[in-house]
């Protein structure tokens, strides 16, 4: 088997583990919670004092009278099917509830990942341009004070001055395209911290490589040896940072949609915590670990093919 083939077969075999793995977690979410699921769902329907013959006829309903690993086994064919149980509150199918708030919570991601790329990109080049000096410790600062901001607070702010402040903006979104840019760019901040200290780095020790070394001999500009030695070798960690964080970042859109009053997943998912909607809870995790999984494993295999390093170790 060459080593190409080797890489995408262990890489496919580490998602399945890992998937694997993160379904064991997503169901336990379940039995660990404190409380009956039973009883749950009776007050939903609208049982308000319900008797113990009624408990014990809806966890037999649900299969909750069953041993674990077989209440495991049932809940992932299910999945694996599609099938994510029905939310407590609306009795609707879970995934179709997800399902139809997904265009939503995926424009707010991919915008967010566009700003946050083209935000880190240049904020790392020029760090790297003045490494040591001013504009370099102005960067850095910047992007520690953008990690070290939690999200909702930055949003409140945004909301506070831009949109109450200056008439920029609704406070209540609709989902329109034309209001995704403070959600965005709140659930960027963070990326762009990230990413741009990356790729710093990164740049840095492509540019200290012999072969850039040797450029800069030969009398190449700073901004020639960054862009056109330095920078296509410190690609490649920092797409893997991308895309990786496709997948952190829909996970990560609950509360930004909460204080936008996004209609997503994120907010309906925080709507069903307060609730206690414990399978809706476990279906957006479902979906949440399956998207970092699968983010992960496209990244793991283009950078892995992308680099012949990775080709000869795999073989």
């Amino acid at each position: 088997m060459s080593g190409a083939l080797r890489l995408v077969a262990g890489r496919f075999g580490q998602a399945l583990a890992a998937a694997f793995g993160a379904s064991i977690l997503v169901w336990a979410l379940v039995p660990l919670a404190p409380g009956d699921p039973a009883l749950r769902v009776l007050t939903s329907r609208g049982v308000s004092d319900p008797q113990p013959l009624e408990i014990e006829a809806v966890r037999i309903e649900l299969g909750l009278d069953r041993p674990l690993v077989a209440q495991y086994l049932d809940w992932l064919s299910r999945a694996v099917r599609g099938d994510l149980s029905e939310s407590y509150r609306t009795g609707r199918p879970v995934l179709d509830e997800l399902v139809a708030r997904l265009p939503a919570t995926a424009l707010l991601a991919g915008v967010a990942i566009a700003i946050a790329v083209l935000a880190a990109l240049p904020a790392a080049l020029l760090a790297a341009a003045w490494a040591g000096r001013w504009p370099d410790a102005l960067l850095r600062g910047l992007a520690l004070v953008g990690a070290a901001m939690p999200a909702f607070l930055v949003g409140l702010i945004l909301l506070q001055v831009v949109v109450l402040g200056q008439g920029w903006g609704r406070a209540l979104s609709d989902g329109a395209p034309s209001q995704v840019w403070l959600p965005a760019l709140v659930l960027a901040l963070g990326r762009v911290a990230d990413w741009s200290r990356l790729l710093r780095a990164s740049l840095l020790e492509s540019a200290g490589s012999g072969y850039t070394l040797v450029a800069a001999a030969r009398g190449a500009s700073r901004a020639r040896v960054l862009l056109v030695h330095a920078l296509p070798n410190a690609l490649l960690p920092f797409l893997t940072a991308v895309g990786v964080g496709i997948g952190v970042l829909i996970g990560g859109t609950p509360i930004v949609e909460a204080v936008f009053t996004w209609p997503g997943i994120g907010g309906y998912v925080v709507q069903a915590i307060n609730a206690r909607d414990l399978p809706v809870i476990q279906g957006f995790a479902a979906l949440a670990a399956l998207a970092y999984v699968a983010t992960s494993l496209t990244v793991d295999v283009i950078g892995g093919l992308l680099d012949p390093r990775t080709r000869k170790a795999a073989a």
